[in-house]
């Protein structure tokens, strides 16, 4: 059906464009109109088979040439060595294919957000029928604890409030009326619409179906995430770009060889080819993949114990080079629960002290904490608080919890706050009749009666309307005197400009017999007893991690969809930089992408944000070579959470959808997580350079080891299968260590990495060539000092093969402490991890060396004791050239 802008038509017009009544379709017509318009329920997108997703985790460009050196070697009869590298491809290829599905369930748990059952009129009559049934032109009724189950088009309002943080981000339900508003009003503004997936918290409404399934706000969402790009992270990116790079040169290098061997040397054709397989096995370093994947896995359960989860692995390196991190406000920074700040009586403010609906704290005057009984006029602040009132507050497992409308239980703390309790006030005061809330008279008012024959009016509601209904002020709590307007006004508005709700609250004595409450009682005659100021606090421990991000180099952004004024003073008291100006979502609209990209970074405040200014936002920041990391709880996150760089999403009182499409959930809702986050992010990336700098030089000495000998025509040192094993299994498993390295000092004083840093540094390549040329020499040092001894072939290489392990952990501690040196108590005791992967690979040497079967699979013999020395002294005197060469480099960076 063709989209409309709804809000911006009267009801009238709305049902008449429907082709529709307010008695509701007839059934003969919602069965047509099902057919047509098709069940209420998001539809599935086309999803890749499993067979699929695991065959696209062999589109790599280094798989591609381990394959064809796998078909090849095959073809000339080496089936040991063909066996050897498949096994290889496809344990990498399982790993990548245990890693993903995460848009799958972002989009199922969207879809579990559609009402179950819904409210209808048909064929004018009331009926239950399931929310999949729904279709354009039905008629719904609305109920107090109803989830909506269509976006709607409310023709009939009775104090209606619904809950739409979901969509709009803000705490306190909007109050919902016929009203028409402006076609270009916010999503929150739009007090004629109820949205698909929201809460009616209070009242009663009657509205048509506009939209259903895909077309709903909701269904827009769907949309969106299903159309996002998913993006890579910096370190898969450059993976990517120096993977394309290696085998550039490593086909060119084999191609340069083959064709010297074959065609310039006269070697025979099956004995080049299978030394330039050895080259490109040993050039290509399988085992990076999986250890990279393996150290950010360990990274993950170290997240884990910090209450952060992480969904998808990459995501905890991207966190190590966050550069921004754009927050939802409302239940991200806030702690989603409304409190009572402020207090205001006709001589004094008040602040109040406390945490979410919990009721305790203390009330203060001047900073000095005050009883309420000191002060009589709060203790009819409370009473009123309490009796004019239809929430409820629970504590269960801990936790204090509110039934009903999240302001009114801060109302309840407050009075609790002041000893006042309120099932006792309630016992003593009982409701006799109420006026609801309603936004056309903003005010609700009770009627209550007490055991000894008094009848009491209480009011609360806008102040500028309370103020017009009264005569006259509580003085001391016994004494009225003439409103003072100007003083409550100057006040409220002072109190609004720290971001608080304001709510006034009278009170009016009636005779006993009194027992039905028109609006005639209140619109004259109240007795103004007080004001209150409210808020949904800034958690405390996030004002602390915004600090840490700020030292860390990162920015933080507020994004929205809160009232401005509230959101600049959140703003503000957690201690964002940028809050001279505040951003709103119609400002947004009115910018192109161009102009959105230069004012983005002018305010760290953006308010009355809708998903698709997120969603610009987040892209506008990533224009700028920005690393975005999105947090957020609702569904009006999901787009912007699966776009941005790492998504994070609250785990308590976040969305099934947010958790779906972020790649980190908190488990404990606190912001004050992320820091810790980021800083585990950048020691893993510590530890993946790490890693890399220890692979790459065994890669480096094994080819050019090979390539000297194919251009000497010498006898290969070592084999291709000889090759895989070393870099499979012993070098992975020395490199697996590096992934438990503790934090480095400082790593949150440090700016964020550039997204752009190559992996490779200039101290890096320059360390990859020295130990590459040191390993290449140990290589042919060994083997040929063991055939000078009179030592046979595999002798000769299965010594070899044992040096450049032992080589390998000896530098292992070298490369522990890039620029330190390594002979320390401390530098040679090593970790736990690292004392645990020698002796793992110690183990497997042995068994590789001395196991039969292991011998015949990799042409290996035994060796003795006086050999096994002799590979142990090569090892030494690597560590012991690397020691030196640390020494002359830190000693020329102390002269510069």
């Amino acid at each position: 059906m063709e989209r409309q802008p709804w809000h911006s038509l009267s009801a009238q017009e709305t049902l008449k464009h429907l082709k529709t009544t307010a008695d509701g379709l007839t059934a003969q017509e919602a069965h047509r109109r099902l057919q047509e318009a098709g069940p209420n329920r998001l539809p599935e997108p086309p999803r890749r088979s499993g067979a699929k997703r695991f065959l696209l985790q062999f589109h790599n460009i280094l798989i591609y040439v381990l394959l064809s050196a796998a078909a090849i070697t095959l073809l000339l009869g080496h089936f040991i060595d063909s066996f050897v590298i498949l096994a290889v491809v496809i344990v990498n290829a399982v790993i990548g294919f245990l890693q993903e599905g995460k848009a799958e369930r972002a989009m199922e748990a969207i879809r579990t957000m559609l009402a179950p059952r819904a409210h209808v009129l048909r064929d004018s009559r009331r009926l239950s029928i399931a929310g999949e049934e729904l279709v354009p032109g039905d008629v719904v009724l609305l109920e107090a604890g109803d989830k909506v189950p269509a976006d709607l088009r409310l023709f009939d309002s009775h104090g209606l409030q619904i809950q739409e943080a979901l969509l709009t981000g803000e705490s306190v339900p909007s109050d919902k009326t016929t009203a028409v508003t402006a076609e270009d009003a916010a999503l929150g503004d739009r007090v004629g619409l109820a949205f698909s997936g929201t809460l009616v918290t209070a009242g009663q409404g009657i509205g048509v179906v506009v939209a259903t399934a895909g077309e709903t706000e909701i269904g827009r969402i769907s949309g969106m995430l299903s159309q996002v790009e998913n993006l890579t992270t910096p370190l898969v990116r450059q993976m990517g770009i120096f993977a394309k790079w290696l085998t550039a040169f490593v086909l060119s290098l084999s191609a340069v060889i083959l064709a010297l061997g074959y065609f310039v040397q006269g070697h025979p054709f099956n004995d080049v080819f299978m030394a330039v397989v050895g080259l490109s096995v040993a050039a290509i370093p399988e085992g990076l993949p999986a250890v990279l994947t393996i150290t950010l896995a360990i990274g993950v359960q170290a997240m884990a114990k910090r209450n952060a989860i992480v969904r998808r692995l990459p995501a905890i390196e991207t966190l190590g080079s966050v550069s921004v991190i754009c927050t939802d406000k409302t239940g991200t920074l806030t702690r989603n629960e409304m409190m009572v700040a402020s207090a205001l009586s006709p001589k004094h403010v008040f602040t109040v002290d406390g945490s979410g609906y919990e009721p305790e704290g203390r009330i203060n005057l001047d900073d000095q904490p005050v009883r309420g009984s000191d002060h009589p006029v709060l203790a009819q602040l409370a009473q009123a608080a309490v009796l004019c009132n239809d929430a409820f507050l629970h504590q269960r497992e801990g936790i204090w919890q509110v039934e009903g409308d999240p302001m009114e239980g801060a109302l309840l703390a407050f009075a609790e706050k002041l000893g006042s309790s309120s099932d006792t006030t309630r016992k003593h005061w009982t409701q006799t009749d109420r006026i609801p809330f309603d936004s056309k008279h903003r005010f609700m008012a009770t009627l209550n009666h007490d055991h000894e024959g008094k009848a009491l009016i209480f009011v609360k509601g806008a102040p500028e309307r309370i103020l017009e209904m009264c005569s006259g002020q509580w003085s001391d709590g016994i004494h009225t005197e003439a409103v003072n307007s100007a003083y409550w006004t100057d006040q409220a508005e002072t109190i609004a400009a720290k971001g608080q709700r304001v709510l006034a609250f009278a009170i009016k004595p009636v005779e006993p017999a009194h027992t039905v409450l028109e609006y005639a009682d209140v619109e004259q005659g109240l007795t103004l007893v007080g004001m209150v100021g409210m808020i949904d606090p800034p958690r405390h421990e996030a004002i602390t991690a915004v600090k840490e991000c700020h030292q860390a180099g990162i920015t933080v952004k507020m994004i929205t969809g809160d009232h401005a004024a509230t959101a600049l003073a959140i703003g503000k008291q957690i201690g964002l930089h940028k809050t001279r100006r505040v951003l709103t979502g119609v400002e947004i609209d009115a910018l192109d992408d161009a102009q959105l990209k230069s004012v983005v970074m002018e305010t760290d405040v953006f308010a009355r944000t809708s998903p698709e200014h997120k969603l610009r936002l987040v892209m506008a920041l990533q224009s700028h070579g920005m690393t975005v990391a999105m947090t957020g709880d609702g569904v009006n996150d999901a787009p912007a959470l699966k776009r941005a760089d790492a998504g994070i999403a609250m785990g308590r009182k976040g969305s099934e959808a947010a958790k779906e499409a972020a790649e980190l959930v908190l488990a404990d809702d606190n912001f004050a997580s992320i820091a810790a986050a980021v800083k585990e992010g950048r020691t893993v990336y510590d530890n993946l350079t790490k890693v890399i700098s220890f692979l790459l030089p065994v890669n480096g000495g094994e080819s050019l080891s090979l390539i000297i000998a194919i251009l000497a025509g010498m006898t290969l040192p070592i084999t291709p299968v000889q090759i895989l094993w070393i870099n499979m299994v012993s070098s992975v498993a020395l490199a697996m260590a590096l992934a438990f390295e503790p934090s480095e000092p400082q790593v949150m004083k440090r700016p964020p990495r550039p997204v752009n840093k190559p992996i490779l540094s200039g101290f890096l390549v320059w360390r990859i060539l020295f130990v590459s040329l040191i390993f290449s020499a140990g290589v042919f040092g060994q083997f040929f000092l063991a055939r000078a001894q009179g030592v046979g072939l595999e002798a000769a290489r299965t010594m070899t093969v044992n040096t450049l392990v032992v080589m390998e952990i000896f530098y292992l501690f070298s490369v522990r402490y890039i620029h330190g040196t390594s002979l320390t108590l401390r530098g040679v005791l090593g970790t736990k991890a690292v004392l645990w992967a020698i002796s793992i690979v110690t183990a497997l040497q042995f068994l590789f060396t001395y196991s039969p079967f292991m011998q015949i699979f990799f042409s290996a013999s035994p060796l003795t004791i006086p050999q096994g020395l002799q590979v142990v002294a090569f090892g030494i005197a690597v560590l012991l050239v690397l020691e030196t060469e640390k020494y002359f480099v830190r000693s020329r960076s102390e002269a510069l």
